[in-house]
């Protein structure tokens, strides 16, 4: 069943990943959008500030995206987000971490603006296998209400 906005209840949690990235996916995703050397060549990421060949902060935004879809998003009635409030990425996502964590409603608000449409404001979560903190990020989305979906059932 499908999520509406009725079910982001304040403090529900959903689970992220896990979901292991590749050295491989590192240079391709950096090839095309971000072309720095710690984040296409393994010795220049060794022999950066990071340790290793790097994923991007956007390609870390970018995986943090599609578990986010694969938990919860894709199974719901969301109609997009107005933006993100912060992203920080907090330590380096090297070739081989796996990636995992979870998003949690933080705030919930039905819109003035928009009859039928919420607002669920959520933190997100992500770290490595070593369980260090790699992403934190909050935004808020917005999802159709039920008596919205019953009326065109």
């Amino acid at each position: 069943m499908k999520l509406s906005y009725e079910d982001f209840e304040l403090g529900r949690r959903f689970t992220l990943g896990p979901r292991t990235v590749t050295a491989a996916e590192i240079i391709e995703f950096a090839r095309e959008f971000d072309p720095q050397p710690m984040h296409v060549d393994e010795a220049a990421g060794r022999a950066s500030i990071l340790g290793g060949l790097a994923a991007s902060g956007w390609h870390t935004s970018a995986l943090f995206m599609r578990m986010m879809a694969d938990s919860f998003l894709v199974d719901s009635f969301s109609q997009g987000a107005p933006g993100v409030d912060f992203m920080e990425w907090r330590k380096p996502v090297l070739a081989s971490d796996t990636l995992s964590g979870h998003s949690t409603v933080v705030e919930t608000r039905a819109l003035r603006s928009k009859p039928g449409i919420g607002m669920v404001k959520f933190r997100h979560e992500v770290e490595n296998q070593k369980n260090e903190l790699v992403c934190v990020s909050e935004n808020s989305i917005m999802f159709v209400m039920r008596e919205v979906l019953e009326k065109t059932a």
